[in-house]
């Protein structure tokens, strides 16, 4: 079987700062990306004891180039490296058998959840699609979904776990800790998560038959709201997309792939209106 993979980090056990997920860090970031790294091997190896896997990792945190090639299988693929044009999803556009999504974290706002964000925290306070608030599990399952692919695992803290199970429930969660803060977690050990997450993903490709493909039915609105109003300046800048307050934008089309490449290039754009004029 065909299994894709998109792994984030700041949904890792005993992850709780951002100095632990940022690259820039030579103390901590070296330990953490080792965490991350087992933790795709072990949801690899739990869903190889159901059924042999050709798998796709696609790494999906800050510079997209943090996982550990010698704490994975010697025959997996790994899609590392920025600016990708699908960035979290990149390499969804095929179909697969199932895909997983570990070290996942909650979208933007989100209460009870460690480092919470959505695709950036400095240009991306809300996004919803169809009157939806997005995860960027919600927003990454929707364009899987477009190519036939469910969506079977999530890893993360508790409050990840629970908003993905809300609009995918037949996806196997794995809780791996529970937000005391934004910056604080009661998190299992890293062995034990590992163990935890590939009996998930035992759970999950035998459980395959029950899955779905998550789409959300067109006509598409994307309503992005900017944390900054100069960030909605630019956004509106783009063709399609329309001011509809101070920080708010509003971009419509007749399927979602148009809509997640609107989202990116909004965000990236916003994130350009940080640098002081």
């Amino acid at each position: 079987m065909k299994l894709y993979l998109s792994a984030d980090m700041e949904g890792t056990a005993g992850v709780c700062s951002w100095s632990q997920v940022d690259p820039a860090n030579p103390h901590e970031y070296p330990t953490y990306r080792r965490y991350m790294s087992r933790e795709v091997r072990a949801a690899i190896d739990g869903a190889r004891t159901v059924a042999p896997c050709d798998v796709l990792v696609n790494d999906a945190h800050w510079d997209m180039r943090n996982l550990l090639w010698d704490e994975l299988p010697d025959d997996v693929r790994v899609i590392s490296g920025a600016r990708k044009p699908l960035s979290m999803a990149e390499g969804a556009q095929t179909r697969y058998d199932a895909a997983f999504f570990t070290g996942y974290h909650a979208a933007i706002g989100s209460g009870g959840a460690v480092l919470a964000h959505t695709y950036s925290d400095t240009s991306i306070y809300d996004v919803r699609v169809n009157g939806t608030p997005c995860s960027e599990a919600l927003l990454n399952a929707a364009l899987l979904g477009l190519y036939g692919t469910p969506v079977v695992l999530v890893t993360g803290d508790r409050a990840t776990v629970e908003s993905a199970r809300r609009a995918l429930p037949w996806a196997t969660g794995v809780v791996v800790k529970d937000a005391v803060g934004y910056y604080a977690a009661n998190s299992l050990a890293p062995e034990a998560a590992c163990h935890a997450i590939a009996a998930g993903a035992r759970d999950a490709i035998s459980n395959l038959a029950a899955a779905k493909p998550f789409t959300f039915e067109p006509p598409i609105e994307l309503v992005i709201e900017a944390v900054k109003a100069e960030q909605a300046d630019f956004m509106e800048l783009l063709p399609r997309f329309e001011r509809i307050g101070g920080r708010t934008v509003r971009f419509t089309s007749g399927d979602y792939t148009s809509a997640f490449h609107a989202f990116l290039t909004a965000m990236r754009l916003g994130n350009a209106a940080n640098v002081p004029a």
